[in-house]
């Protein structure tokens, strides 16, 4: 497995990193625990280093699923968290990243993962209400009590991204970038991580399960399933998007690859500091995934992608209007 460094962090983690999020939260379906221990070690077995969980994922559980099966193989994984929200009764109630709930959540966290320092903690999403800056700085606290080793924030808008770096130097956005989802192109995030040296991990980065191909207007969606209530995943729009699909089975076919490799290696060939976060809960995904960071494009396919994608036009939002207000602050 090929290495990467998320900017100028020196944090070192494997190409392709493992989502934990899906193993039993927010599609609709979930692994036994057991099922789930064992493909994150099989991950761990195949080279994958960067494992991604939140404290809101259950809530709670995911967490106790990533730390009881990383553990063993403590010392040769990263593993990221998030804090950012209140949870009242097991759901998600609004944002709230008071320094106080930070410091609760991280210590929740660390109990939770059973390890005594988490290697990266991010901020699930931006609290209008508190200054990013009193963020940045209980973190900053949190790492020189060694609690914390690098800071991260998911979704922030580029100014946000700024202010806190002056405050406690960020080491990687968790941004939903993809072929179908490239705001970070003319938003000023991968602007700003290239000046300040910051890594990017896009979440969702095969379209939370769309840009494999394996979907189409006839596919049914679990009414609790989070895609159930996304824009994009109405048959109207996965049958008008399936042109995106059309052109990523041409890439693949001439490569000898599948359209989830293209969609992860388009990515990987995007900047150096770009380490997608693809989730699964099946083994031959899993493979499949890691072999993306093997699949070459060349500037020849990369201008070729880029011409077929920009005379498609991606129908439907990525998130409804009330999920989309809490990116980008």
């Amino acid at each position: 497995m090929q290495k990467r460094k998320l900017g100028n962090s020196g944090l070192e983690v494997s190409a392709i990193g493992f989502g934990c999020m899906g193993l039993n939260f927010s599609y609709g379906t979930a692994l036994s625990n057991q099922d789930s221990i064992t493909l994150i070690r099989q991950a761990v077995e195949r080279g994958v280093t960067f494992f991604d969980t939140a404290e809101i994922y259950g809530p709670y559980t995911n967490e106790e699923i990533v730390g009881e099966a990383l553990r063993p193989v403590r010392d040769r994984v990263v593993i990221a968290t998030k804090f950012g929200f209140n949870i009242v009764d097991g759901k998600m109630a609004g944002t709230n990243s008071k320094p106080e709930r930070i410091r609760a959540a991280a210590e929740g966290s660390l109990k939770r993962l059973g390890i005594e320092q988490i290697d990266l903690l991010y901020q699930h999403r931006v609290d209008p209400n508190v200054p990013i800056e009193d963020v940045a700085g209980t973190v900053k606290d949190l790492i020189a009590e060694g609690k914390v080793k690098h800071f991260g924030l998911s979704e922030p808008g580029a100014q946000t991204l700024r202010r806190a770096h002056t405050v406690q130097p960020v080491t990687t956005l968790q941004n939903e970038y993809s072929l179908w989802t490239r705001g970070p192109e003319t938003n000023g995030i991968l602007e700003a991580c290239e000046e300040l040296g910051v890594g990017l991990v896009p979440y969702s980065p095969l379209g939370k399960g769309f840009l494999t191909g394996a979907m189409s207007k006839d596919t049914k969606i679990a009414e609790n399933d989070f895609r159930k209530i996304l824009p994009r995943f109405t048959p109207e729009a996965m049958e008008r998007n399936q042109a995106l699909i059309d052109l990523l089975k041409r890439i693949a076919a001439e490569k000898g690859a599948t359209p989830a490799q293209i969609a992860l290696a388009w990515l990987l060939a995007q900047k150096p500091w770009i380490v997608p976060i693809p989730g699964t809960t099946k083994l031959h995904r899993l493979e499949e995934n890691i072999a993306s960071a093997d699949v070459v494009l060349t500037e020849g396919d990369l201008a070729e992608i880029e011409r077929a994608a920009a005379a498609i036009k991606i129908e439907g939002e990525r998130y409804p209007e009330q999920l989309l207000k809490t990116t980008g602050l």
